[in-house]
């Protein structure tokens, strides 16, 4: 059975915030998609969930294999497949190992060069073998698209001067007023997006920084690495009212801050204006406090002019890197075209030294075993096994440059399976390339 490689997702470019919420899977596994097992197509798969792109990885049947990722992704979330096709894209086989590693390489990021995405696909990676939903494909996969990362990093300067969505919400803030060294910030959540926001306002001359997190610990760790104020998130509200800029990203499904609130915190503050970045997805603060006067509420997509800056200046490295992820897709077609080739070869291989191991019995049989010697028996198997492996040389070799052309090869290996008989012969499992649940 040929399996086919598919992604499906949609991005910041191809759906706004809200559809990003709607359809956000971070909450869920790989099984609660229900995609494995019964009369499902799919046999392996790995989500990809983050503020900026959800993408499902699937390797199975077609042609139900798109429908189907969307139907029960859909179903998932509880809404519906007609929508969410109609903000999807798809890729298949080559296509899709090229936009994974385009993906992984950060060269298909809102800010081209950000390092974040990286980490985010492999814990998305190893996520998805702890629960057992990755096969041979995504394995050789996903660790190509890692290598190729790092290729693309070192051989380029894609991420020199890189800039991060934390960086751009910073530079945001910095064109609204300018001077920072008079203004108190917040960071409401304590990962990897905040700690990332905490030491860009602080380059850029930041008066004075507070850190809160559900888990007051955490804040408490981060704020003693920047020297900041951590405060218990049960003081929220209270602390909004000394704060100039917000920065908020936590992991939050439901929003933590709403305009009913704002009206107070607004009055408290007599009114001054008050710069809120919300960079989580789904989003933590309420956009309808951008009613209220004084109140600037910016959310991840509203960062595309920073971003379209910095993709600017790094096209010449992302031209250089696109070169790199092109050869490396055509090394990974390869490895494709072998898992075609390695199973028949392996029953050539094993069809030539059982008709060998019979003949050399036959002939056992009718000299007598008795009245031949072991070192006789040795060169009779010696001799019949080496007559087999001469047969089958230009045939096997013949595969492998069909198999090594840009042409496929899969007619090829199908009129040799038939010339051989091997389907007949060959055992059950040898007949799936990727019937193994182990990497290669």
């Amino acid at each position: 059975m040929q399996y086919s490689i598919c992604i499906l997702g949609l991005n910041h470019k191809t759906a706004p915030i809200e559809a990003r919420e709607r359809f956000d899977l971070s909450e869920f596994s790989n099984r609660d998609l229900d995609l494995l097992g019964g009369e499902s197509p799919v046999r392996e798969v790995c989500i990809l969930s983050t503020c900026n792109r959800i993408e499902i990885l699937a390797v199975g049947e077609e042609p139900a294999l798109s429908r189907f990722l969307v139907r029960n992704w859909a179903h998932c979330c509880q809404r519906d497949s007609g929508e969410l096709e109609e903000l999807t894209y798809s890729f298949h086989d080559l296509d899709a190992v090229e936009h994974l590693f385009m993906v992984s390489s950060s060269l298909d990021s809102m800010v081209v060069g950000e390092p974040q995405i990286l980490g985010q696909l492999k814990e998305a990676y190893k996520k998805a073998t702890q629960e057992g939903t990755t096969g041979v494909i995504i394995n050789r996969l996903m660790h190509k698209a890692f290598s190729v990362a790092k290729r693309v990093r070192s051989e380029t300067r894609i991420a020199q001067n890189a800039v991060s969505i934390s960086y751009a919400a910073v530079e945001l803030a910095r064109e609204i007023f300018s001077d920072l060294k008079n203004k108190r910030a917040m960071l409401i959540g304590a990962g990897e997006m905040a700690e990332l926001a905490a030491s860009h306002l602080l380059r850029s001359g930041l008066g004075s920084l507070v850190i809160t997190n559900r888990t007051f610990s955490r804040a408490q760790d981060l704020a003693r690495s920047f020297n900041a104020a951590p405060v218990p998130f049960e003081q929220l509200s209270e602390q909004l009212t000394q704060v100039d800029i917000v920065i908020s990203s936590t992991g939050s499904r439901d929003a933590i801050l709403h305009e009913s609130e704002m009206k107070r915190i607004l009055r408290a503050r007599k009114y001054r204006p008050m710069f809120f970045i919300d960079i989580a997805v789904p989003r933590d603060i309420d956009p309808d406090i951008n009613r209220q006067d004084n109140v600037y509420l910016y959310d991840i997509d509203d960062l595309g002019g920073v971003v379209e800056e910095n993709l600017m200046k790094r096209q010449d490295e992302a031209d250089l890197a696109h070169s790199l992820v092109s050869e490396e897709v055509r090394v990974f077609q390869s490895w494709l075209k072998s898992l075609d080739l390695t199973p028949t070869i392996k029953d050539l291989v094993r069809q030539g030294n059982d008709l060998a191991e019979k003949e050399v019995q036959k002939s056992l049989k009718g000299l007598g075993h008795s009245e031949v010697s072991p070192e006789v028996k040795q060169a009779m198997r010696t001799l019949a096994h080496s007559v087999s492996k001469k047969i089958l040389h230009h045939p096997i070799s013949f595969l492998k440059r069909k198999a090594e052309q840009e042409e496929s090869s899969r007619y090829s290996i199908s009129l040799a399976r038939r010339m051989f008989n091997l389907d007949r012969d060959a055992p059950q499992g040898n007949k799936d390339p990727h019937s193994s649940r182990e990497e290669e």
